[in-house]
């Protein structure tokens, strides 16, 4: 959707409630559109109406929808909701963006729905969490499939059967020892080719490392360009196992730096909500807000002076004076 088409969808939705007119908001909102193109509506709404839309969005699409909200916007509803909307809501997300929603909320919230998650569920969740976010470790996925070495090509293809489905963006294995310790990769194009009676440990990729927890995501952002990996593993100080960062993760760095350098000229941050109390916002527009004051007063002075050096420059009289003493 592009920027015309989005105005008019909002002038729409606004003139609809202003009407009253709910059951055509719902459906434009959930048969219409895109998460991301309701997404866009909710944060351009001031924050009443903001509210109302949200409550018109269906339960199979409220996850779609929030992972698509800035930051300020994404706060201020899940600090509306209670433990089990949160739950219900976190069954759909992927690890990485249930980190990302539970990092905003509020923290008691944040320790009731990790009571309520299983034991497996939550290790996982805890161990995303104790790695800042804008690392490998807080980037990484915990969806990983692990096969030993000495297993044959055959045994690990009745493995990958028994799945239902694979994790999204699998495009290899990882080998590990049985203290989950990485080994190395087999990727899936290979494994198919492969004689079904050789091993793993015959027939894996050891030559490209696994990447550090610790990996700031810009510098992940950077090697995934440079070796054009689909996924690749994430390991502790130790080198065991903890997961695995895929491509769609990077573009989201990339894309996230992106807007940010690009609003940072202006003063601003994509993230913040526009309906954000004036208080929460001139601290980053400070400098921007002087500097288009003082511009605004030295501009008329600028274009007297340009309007006569002209003048000078028309008048016969000055036309000596003018090329000796330019203005």
């Amino acid at each position: 959707m592009n920027a015309s088409t989005n105005e008019t969808e909002l002038d729409k939705l606004n003139t609809a409630l202003e009407e009253g007119a709910f059951r055509q908001i719902r459906y434009t909102l959930n048969k219409t559109l895109r998460p991301s193109e309701v997404a866009h509506l909710i944060e351009k709404s001031p924050p009443k109406e903001r509210r109302l839309l949200w409550s018109l969005i269906h339960k199979d699409i409220e996850a779609d929808v929030l992972q698509e909200l800035g930051d300020d916007v994404k706060s201020e509803i899940l600090s509306k909701m209670n433990a089990s909307e949160v739950l219900a809501i976190s069954e759909s997300l992927e690890t990485d963006d249930l980190v990302d929603m539970m990092q905003q909320l509020p923290e008691t919230v944040m320790h009731e729905l990790l009571r309520s998650m299983d034991h497996q569920n939550r290790e996982r969740l805890e161990k995303v969490l104790s790695y800042p976010e804008d690392t490998a470790g807080g980037l990484m996925n915990t969806d990983t499939i692990t096969i030993r070495p000495d297993i044959t090509i055959e045994a690990a293809m009745r493995y990958l059967r028994r799945h239902d489905e694979l994790p999204d963006m699998t495009d290899c294995l990882f080998v590990v020892s049985r203290k989950d310790t990485y080994i190395g990769s087999l990727p899936l194009t290979r494994m198919l080719v492969s004689d079904p009676s050789s091993t793993v440990r015959e027939m894996m990729v050891t030559d490209k490392p696994p990447i550090p927890a610790d990996m700031e995501d810009t510098l992940v952002a950077k090697l995934f360009e440079q070796e054009d990996l689909v996924s690749a593993p994430v390991v502790d100080e130790d080198g065991q196992l903890l997961g695995r960062i895929t491509i769609d993760d990077v573009v989201d760095v990339i894309r996230e730096d992106a807007d940010h350098s690009l609003m940072s000229l202006a003063g601003l941050d994509e993230d913040v909500d526009t309906f954000a109390p004036v208080f929460a916002t001139w601290p980053r527009r400070a400098i921007w807000l002087a500097l288009g004051r003082n511009a605004r007063r030295a501009c008329p002075v600028y274009i007297w002076r340009r309007a006569f050096q002209t003048a000078c420059w028309c008048c016969p009289a000055c036309a000596d004076h003018n090329q000796r003493h330019l203005f």
